[in-house]
Formats: structure tokens, sequence, C-alpha cells
């Protein structure tokens, strides 16, 4: 079920470093080397493909873009912040510190 704009800004607050444009939460993740962006892409693919739920990827070297939707919806659901915390999750293992 699609997020009314109060539950997204609520929601959306609770995350660290997501943003919100239009119907998309998005968040860039950079990590030590091409090789651990895409050892995260793979864990994150598992967890998505695990829940059937997708999120939108752009690699670029160590740079990992991850857009979160749920286009059936028209717009983002809770399904979209859950992948956006699994992500959050996930990269935080592999992250060189801030």
């Amino acid at each position: 079920m699609k997020l009314s704009p109060q539950e997204v800004a609520d929601a959306l607050r609770s995350l660290h470093g997501w943003t919100l444009d239009a119907s998309t939460i998005r968040r860039q993740y950079v990590f030590r080397s091409f090789g651990d962006a895409i050892a995260f892409v793979t864990r994150l693919a598992f967890e998505a493909e695990a829940a059937d739920h997708h999120p939108d990827l752009h690699v670029s070297y160590r740079k990992v873009d991850v857009a979160w939707t749920t286009h059936s919806d028209g717009g983002l659901t809770a399904k979209d912040f859950h992948g956006a915390r699994q992500s959050d999750m996930i990269a935080a293992r592999m992250l060189e510190p801030s």
C-alpha cells in the first residue's frame, strides 16, 4: 500500500543518508574497491530476490547508487523502507569508515 506524504517523511527521518526524489528514495554508497561495490550489489540482489522487491542500481567504479520505489503501487511503500534498511545493513559491514 502506497504511503502518504507524511508517512514517507516520518519513515525517511529514520534513515541516514537517504533522500527523497519524487516517488523514490535514493542513497549512494562509496566502497574501498570495485570488488567491494560488486560484492555489495550481489548481496543486496539476493536479499531483494528473496523479498521479491528489487531496487534500481547503478555502479560506477567504487560508487553504488541505490533507488527504491514500488512501481506497482505508484510510489513508496513500507517495502521500500525495508529495502533501504537492508541496504544499509549490508553496506555497514563493507563501507570505509567516515
